[in-house]
């Protein structure tokens, strides 16, 4: 049976997360395999590139399935059109390639880019989409612990705690705060994996440092430590983004 990826963008703020659960039908796993379902006229089970949190968006977001079609990455077909047409607006339908039988969404990816959104003055035009942090901010201390990510393997002490994971180890390629304005930044963090809630635990942890409320020495100590409750808190989901994921050309047909 041929496999497909699916290349799609959703705002998650009303959802309880990717991932599908038992207590729960709002999911967008759950969501997407019910119209996809329909629209093939066949069952279809998808596998995401990665699980995102309730709350958290992804502008950028790829998933696998097989199907008894040959045809559905064709653009006269018009599944795209079809889909996004019965899907709800959160959730919008970019593109469906044809991949090789055993290429996956998860594991094939090489790395995924996060970006998490703050504003330092108060806007109504932001509050569903950035975080409001009151007061100054120290962005090039931010920036200086940011640059320490890059030498760190060992996150335990910004996952989530009673997780199944084998490692914690991750590679982080990239992390820097990027000045939009005078009010606002973003947070961009690429990495080959994430742990659960890493990427808002170390926001968390960064704006304390901005705040000045813990020394470039006290954070690297947190890491060392392998502590979760050394940490900061993990900052609010709505303005995570997941951005862009990497895989190599040779798994698309």
């Amino acid at each position: 049976m041929p496999r497909y990826f699916i290349q799609l963008s959703y705002n998650g703020t009303t959802f309880n997360g990717w991932q599908v659960q038992d207590n729960t039908k709002n999911t967008i796993q759950h969501i997407l395999q019910e119209k996809l379902s329909i629209i093939f006229s066949e069952p279809i089970e998808i596998v995401g590139c990665g699980r995102t949190d309730a709350g958290v968006s992804a502008k950028d977001y790829y998933a696998h399935f097989d199907s008894e079609k040959t045809d559905l990455h064709l653009p006269d077909t018009n599944y795209i059109y079809k889909l996004n047409k019965i899907l709800p607006f959160e959730i919008a339908i970019k593109k469906i390639y044809h991949v090789t039988d055993t290429a996956s969404a998860r594991f094939d990816a090489e790395f995924r880019t996060y970006e998490y959104l703050i504003h330092t003055y108060k806007n109504p035009f932001l509050h569903q989409s950035s975080l409001f942090i009151y007061g100054e901010l120290n962005i090039d201390l931010m920036n200086e612990a940011a640059d320490y990510l890059l030498s760190v393997i060992d996150f335990t002490s910004f996952s989530k705690v009673n997780t199944q994971n084998k490692t914690n180890n991750c590679n982080v390629i990239f992390a820097q705060w990027i000045k939009q304005n005078e009010h606002e930044y973003v947070f961009k963090i690429t990495a080959n994996r994430f742990l659960r809630n890493m990427v808002r635990a170390v926001v968390g942890t960064l704006l304390e440092i901005g705040k000045e409320k813990i020394t470039l020495e006290e954070f690297k100590t947190i890491i060392e430590n392998k502590n979760r409750s050394d940490a900061g808190m993990s900052v609010n989901a709505h303005a995570l983004y997941l951005t862009e994921i990497t895989y190599p050309t040779t798994i698309f047909c």
